[in-house]
């Protein structure tokens, strides 16, 4: 099977800061590539050479198996890679139709005297988000009034609508609760079964698990693994990402500091063994 997306040890550099080095992943039809990193892993970078807002400085950029050197964002997404950054690019006071067809509106008539094709809109709007399994109120409120996982859902069903063959979401879940989060991850895996490949880009070991196919782990830059998903567990995902020398380092100086007994176990995830009451 071809690739829909692939990156062979794509490199940038800002001057002397060296943003990512060696990085290579794939991204595949009906599957979801989770990419993992703290702040300062490089993932923002990443995202803007997949996007086409810059320019790698070495490796290759591939769209089913042939080299390319994306123009912009507008080439990416007429090549079929469309990214949701967290801002959404979405006008709250707008509908929630306005900013489904945000630059591409149905129009009816002719010129001079074209204008919105509101109803076509509507339905189409109703009928994409219906399949991502969203049931409007009414297409026409602000969507303003939507929640922060309803309007991310908005824009993963507009990709999707709009033909990306390849989704990348930029930290969909970071500020939202524990049932919206759950919300957009639901919606993640509608996009995966219809065929799209997802690139989902977080911090959060947790959201990413039970969506993800292949993880990819940056720190500083730099990749720390690249494993399928049977080739690891949730807990060994937690940590690749954490780094176990450096959590261990911690758990000892916060041992030390606290003089309370390891707080190791603590740490990764695990409770500390009961003592006696």
């Amino acid at each position: 099977m071809t690739d829909l997306l692939e990156v062979r040890n794509i490199g940038k550099r800002y001057g002397n800061v060296l943003a990512l080095r060696d990085v290579s992943m794939a991204v595949r039809s009906g599957e979801v590539t989770c990419v993992l990193g703290d702040n300062g892993a490089g993932k923002s970078t990443l995202i803007k050479i997949l996007s086409g807002v810059v320019q790698p400085d070495e490796g290759q950029l591939l769209i089913a198996g042939r080299p390319v050197a994306l123009a912009g964002p507008r080439d990416a997404l007429d090549r079929g890679i469309a990214t949701v950054f967290q801002d959404l690019a979405m006008i709250p006071l707008l509908s929630i139709t306005r900013n489904f067809f945000l630059g591409n509106e149905p129009t009816k008539g002719s010129w001079p005297l074209r204008r919105f094709d509101r109803r076509t809109a509507a339905r189409i709007t109703r009928e994409q988000l219906a399949q991502m399994g969203i049931a409007l109120r009414d297409p026409s409120q602000p969507v303003g009034t939507l929640s922060g996982g309803e309007r991310q859902s908005v824009a993963i069903a507009r990709a999707v609508y709009f033909g990306a063959k390849v989704l990348i979401l930029d930290e969909p879940t970071s500020a939202l609760a524990i049932k919206q989060a759950g919300v957009v991850l639901r919606y993640i895996i509608r996009a995966r079964e219809q065929g799209t490949g997802v690139v989902f880009i977080t911090h959060n070991p947790h959201h990413a698990y039970p969506v993800g196919d292949q993880f990819v782990i940056l720190n500083r830059g730099r990749p720390v693994g690249n494993y399928p998903r049977s080739g690891i567990s949730r807990e060994e995902l937690i940590q690749a990402m954490s780094g176990g020398h450096d959590l261990e380092e911690l758990s000892h100086e916060l041992e030390l500091l606290s003089g309370h007994r390891p707080a190791t176990s603590a740490l990764q995830g695990s409770p500390p063994s009961a003592g006696p009451d």
